[in-house]
């Protein structure tokens, strides 16, 4: 069981946060979505005084796999992990010895090296782990499971949250925290996510060190690339000896998948992924031999980079939800822990929920846009033609 900071008392001026127009009580905050920003910013509310609740259309924490290993930043998810007072547990759980980077030629000749041995500043954790830490910093009750938003409708002195198991409550602010295809974005905007060109085909490896010591030793400490013209291959060094690596399709469209891997079948699929490298080095046609049986493809999303939207009383995003943006560089989760710091600082300090709102949406705006076109550069030139 992890261990977690102890919970702050709140300040008397924190704990009457008020918003003006809805008659001097207390707001009420709902987060849809209980991934690290939702969770991150219940935290630090909590720790404020603040009465949130957030909802989640998982049944429970373990209902599906949580996805791959995270690289905490600095100046992003160590920043807001410290005002969550957890940096300390997380720092006990992270893996300081996988911040390595590695690019090698199809052939096997290695490029570039870069091996850390504790000595970075972003230390990797696996995305269960660090939603476990988050999820046992909140009071029983908080995260309510199995709320599948289906609307969110306005009322008079707020939004009410309708979910597909029929259960609605109101809240004075919504904010949305559920990613990439967020439903309550468009209470905003009308902008979705639009396909960048590239799916993912991801598999995995298992105890890859005591089962494939050679191929362990290939991967390394941290993450492996390898490419030649459109053919990419990425693998990512995850906790427990777990290893997942992700094959780049270029294609028009996300649905085309089929006529270059079949997905049918665990055989198929490794069949064709197989040929897909033909030529390529022993080593690495054998991450893609001895993978598990799970097989996904996942194409990839994102808003534009200069994505914003007029601002709206009682309503913001955080996280994927606000800019969804390609995998490149570990930004993601990053800009969404401190997207809810932000605005946890903003309504903290603000007696109004719609400046606190305003004022984050600002910065978040400024902050955001040219790192989203950064990425966007980046993916593009390394998956270019």
């Amino acid at each position: 069981m992890m261990s977690t900071a102890g919970t702050q008392t709140a300040s008397p001026n924190e704990r009457c946060f008020e918003t003006a127009a809805r008659g001097g009580r207390a707001a009420r905050i709902a987060i849809v979505g209980g991934g690290p920003g939702g969770l991150t910013l219940a935290r630090i509310l909590h720790l404020n005084g603040f009465a949130t609740t957030v909802f989640e259309q998982e049944s429970d924490a373990s209902a599906r796999t949580q996805g791959g290993s995270l690289d905490l930043h600095p100046d992003g998810g160590q920043l807001a992990l410290a005002r969550a007072g957890l940096l300390e547990a997380f720092l006990q759980y992270a893996r300081h010895e996988d911040q390595g980077m590695r690019a090698m030629e199809p052939t096997g000749k290695v490029l570039f090296d870069r091996v850390d041995a504790h000595g970075g500043d972003r230390p990797e954790i696996d995305r269960k782990l660090l939603r476990d830490l988050l999820l046992q910093s909140l009071p029983e009750g908080m995260v309510r499971w199995d709320r599948r938003l289906a609307s969110v409708v306005p009322v008079d002195g707020g939004y009410t949250l309708r979910f597909e198991n029929g259960a609605q409550e109101t809240f004075d602010l919504v904010v949305g925290a559920d990613g990439a295809w967020s439903r309550v974005r468009p209470l905003l905007s009308a902008v979705r996510p639009a396909y960048t060109g590239l799916t993912f085909i991801e598999i995995g490896i298992d105890d890859i060190d005591e089962r494939y010591p050679a191929l362990a030793a290939t991967v390394g400490h941290g993450m492996l690339s390898v490419k030649d013209g459109e053919r990419r291959l990425l693998a990512q060094r995850n906790g427990n000896g777990h290893v997942r690596i992700y094959v780049s399709l270029r294609l028009d469209e996300p649905e085309l998948v089929d006529r270059h891997i079949d997905l049918t079948s665990p055989a198929a699929a490794r069949r064709d992924l197989l040929q897909r490298f033909e030529g390529w080095s022993p080593q690495f046609l054998d991450l893609i031999r001895v993978c598990n049986d799970e097989i996904v493809a996942r194409p990839i999303y994102a808003l534009p980079a200069d994505f914003v939207w007029s601002g709206r009383p009682g309503v913001t995003l955080i996280g994927d939800a606000a800019h969804v943006m390609s995998p490149a560089g570990g930004h993601g989760v990053n800009m969404a822990m401190l997207d809810a710091a932000e605005l946890a600082r903003h309504l903290v300090g603000n007696a109004s929920a719609d400046e606190a709102v305003h004022g984050y949406e600002t910065e978040m705006f400024a902050r955001i846009a040219p790192l989203a076109a950064e990425v966007a550069r980046g993916w593009e030139n390394h998956f270019k033609r």
